[in-house]
């Protein structure tokens, strides 16, 4: 039961996502998902009578700049909780600030695993909710010489030393490993290309994110290679990725995530129509918007149950919560604060979305740590 609480001020929360930079393609998708949750939580009342109110900062992709702003966040803006990060590099720059300050950061994004805080709610994919099954259908259909293609940092290189050992396991290869700046461009790309000819693999992996992405794939494209016999599967290419190359350049590749736009669950309809309105008919939604969406709504279940910001309170009521999302019922998990999630891989079709080849009948508990792999 809540707690009675007779001020009318606003809780106010952090939201920290690039609406400028090289990852602002993805993490301005991510915004909208988070005000879009707010927007609707105000509207039905606020958290006990009391409305959410944002404080936004833009840390423009720079991971220093979203360690400052977490930092004024939690020590002048009178925040305890935050909405923020896409990239690893940010989300452990900020980590030890919230564990510093006792505040909680709740992370969106898919991520590498091999990591626990207490200050943290992990929303998005851990490895075994994607690597696993990607590396796994990749191999039986395509084959397993595979070509892997990353922007240089933490993510990228982590995901790819999982992937190598799952291919080991299954006696695939990495026939070749390459990693390019954020900021690559097309140029950087047209030599990827070259050597990718000459290696002759079965599948490219990508981990390329932002703008990046885009020149990836259209060097792919411009090399004359066809996605049918040797595909760019990836885990972090979402419709977001897909609107910025356009469709003729995606079409045919492949990503695992546990939310596409066109997943048939009894409230995706109602929240792709709300997005398309609240922000255009031509913004798509992605992974990274859902969980950055239903998040906003798991911290609102457990506020009003607990009245109150501090962590230490607010974070027994959060862990082991269930919530209806757009990608189908999720949990948190209460012993290692990631979310049970669901396994899905798609290739782009039609307009840019994604044809679901493979789903979960359930979601899939968390193994961030690759225990039971």
């Amino acid at each position: 039961m809540a707690r009675i609480n007779s001020t009318s001020e606003p809780w106010r929360v952090g939201v920290l996502f690039s609406q400028t930079g090289v990852t602002s393609v993805i993490e301005e998708s991510q915004l909208r998902g988070t005000l879009l949750a707010i927007e609707e939580v105000n509207e039905t009342g606020g958290i006990n009578g009391r409305e959410l109110a944002p404080v936004i900062y833009d840390p423009a992709s720079d991971t220093r700049k979203f360690a400052r702003f977490a930092n004024r966040l939690l020590t002048e803006d009178g925040v305890n909780t935050i909405f923020g990060c896409y990239t690893s590099s940010s989300r452990k720059a900020v980590l030890p600030i919230v564990e510093w300050r006792n505040g909680l950061l709740w992370y969106p994004t898919l991520y590498e695993g091999f990591e626990y805080s207490p200050n943290i709610i992990y929303t998005g994919a851990a490895p075994n909710q994607n690597s696993v099954a990607l590396a796994t259908y990749l191999m039986r259909n395509f084959g397993p010489r595979f070509f892997l293609v990353g922007s240089d940092y933490i993510y990228p290189r982590e995901s790819n030393r999982i992937l190598r050992q799952l291919l080991k396991q299954h006696r695939g290869i990495v026939v070749a490993e390459r990693y390019l700046d954020l900021r690559a461009g097309p140029g950087d790309f047209k030599v990827v290309m070259r050597d990718i000819r000459q290696a002759r693999p079965d599948v490219i992996f990508s981990t390329v994110v932002g703008e990046a992405t885009a020149h990836f794939y259209r060097a792919y494209a411009d090399a004359g290679f066809n996605p049918a016999e040797m595909p760019i599967a990836s885990l972090t290419t979402c419709e977001a990725e897909v609107r910025l190359m356009g469709c003729d350049v995606a079409r045919g590749h492949i990503t695992a995530a546990p939310y596409f736009e066109n997943v048939a669950t009894p409230g995706n309809d109602s929240f792709v129509a709300k997005y398309k309105q609240r922000f255009g008919s031509d913004q798509p939604t992605n992974m990274c918007a859902e969980a950055a969406y239903f998040q906003v709504h798991v911290f609102a279940k457990a506020l009003a149950e607990t009245n109150t910001m501090d962590a230490d309170i607010l974070r027994p009521m959060v862990l082991g919560c269930e919530y209806e999302a757009p990608q189908g019922r999720i949990v948190i998990d209460s012993e290692s604060n990631h979310t049970d999630l669901w396994t899905r891989i798609g290739r782009v079709g039609e307009r840019g979305r994604f044809d679901i080849l493979m789903e979960s009948q359930l979601a899939v508990r968390p193994d961030p740590y690759l225990v039971s792999h």
